[in-house]
């Protein structure tokens, strides 16, 4: 006979322990990786779990995908940081110390939307500035694809005698895209020392896409940067990496996800040939008759991508903000439904 006290006992443990697992399915429901959508960027998020402990990595608009300092999952709700560097400098410009700024992200997850807030501090120590944002879970990726049973339709031509078929990416922005005898060149006002630089705009073409293969030739003048972004979010860069050692920024390769293999780059100033795939978010990136890239997994957009999902078609965009650069004989094979 189970008296009322043991009664009270055995409820109230049962309830704890289903609060628990309503607690514990919470958490679980924060790992893996977001597709973010930041005010007017796109961003990505992963948060795992290691051996004993929580790690993870974020892309926050432009520029790399870096690890996070820390993460922590308690009561459903996700705080990760990452902290940065930053130099004080005197009024000549001379560094006197360097300090570390905190960014703090915390998130939780409302239906099948992860909702979170940024919160970085200002490095002139006025204040902080706090950036609401949203994501969608990125669906596991699917087995690489067998490339030598996809089926490609017949070759677009993306250049002609002018820009038909493209058109600026930032309207705000000056353009020094122009065609010249056939080749799509790149010409950025010169930078005056003790000015500002002008920034020039990125150029798309109007046309969207799903998966396919492009090829095209590319000529980078020495120290200058483009990249190439394959559906809008996946940058494969073009950059003056020769003899440089091998890093996830370096020509061809998928910009801060995937390092070349082998460098197959050419001198500055020498065309150069891309050849890139595009399948089942799997990439394949062959430079200069090498396969630098093999049928590897993308795990999320790239910095500077239009937008974070990757199931969206989109266009192919040249990078025209960093430097000088000139391309050629672009041709794209869309995948044959």
């Amino acid at each position: 006979m189970i008296t009322l006290k043991r009664a009270w006992i055995v409820l109230l443990v049962t309830l704890g322990g289903a609060g628990m697992l309503r607690g514990a399915a919470a958490d679980d429901a924060l790992l893996g990786r977001w597709a973010l959508t930041l005010p007017n960027a796109a961003g990505w998020l992963e948060v795992r779990k290691e051996s004993n402990w929580l790690d993870g990595a974020v892309l926050w608009g432009g520029g790399s995908v870096l690890p996070l300092s820390s993460a922590t999952i308690a009561d459903g709700v996700l705080t990760a940081t990452r902290v940065t560097d930053v130099e004080r400098k005197d009024g000549s410009g001379k560094v006197v110390r360097k300090q570390q700024l905190t960014s703090t992200i915390t998130a939780k997850v409302e239906g099948d939307t992860l909702k979170g807030t940024r919160v970085t501090p200002r490095a002139d120590g006025r204040g902080f500035d706090r950036v609401e944002f949203t994501g969608k879970r990125t669906p596991p990726l699917p087995p690489r694809p067998d490339l030598a049973k996809v089926k490609f339709g017949e070759p677009i031509r993306l250049l002609g005698k002018d820009l038909s078929g493209w058109k600026v990416k930032e309207t705000n922005l000056k353009n020094a895209w122009s065609i010249e005898n056939g080749t799509l060149v790149n010409r950025p006002p010169a930078e005056v020392p003790g000015q500002p630089k002008v920034r020039t705009a990125n150029l798309q073409t109007e046309r969207e896409f799903e998966d396919f293969n492009l090829k095209l030739e590319v000529n980078v003048p020495k120290g200058s940067n483009s990249g190439v972004y394959l559906r809008g979010i996946y940058e494969v860069q073009v950059f003056d990496s020769y003899q440089k050692p091998l890093d996830s920024h370096n020509m061809g390769a998928i910009y801060s996800r995937i390092t070349p293999s082998v460098a197959a780059e050419k001198p500055a100033g020498e065309w150069q040939t891309l050849e890139m795939t595009l399948v089942d978010r799997h990439a394949t990136v062959v430079l200069n008759g090498k396969t630098i890239v093999d049928n590897q997994p993308l795990l999320g957009c790239t910095g500077g991508a239009m937008w974070s999902d990757e199931f969206r078609a989109g266009p192919i965009f040249l990078q025209g903000d960093h430097g000088a650069v000139s391309y050629r004989n672009i041709v794209l094979r869309p995948v044959a439904k």
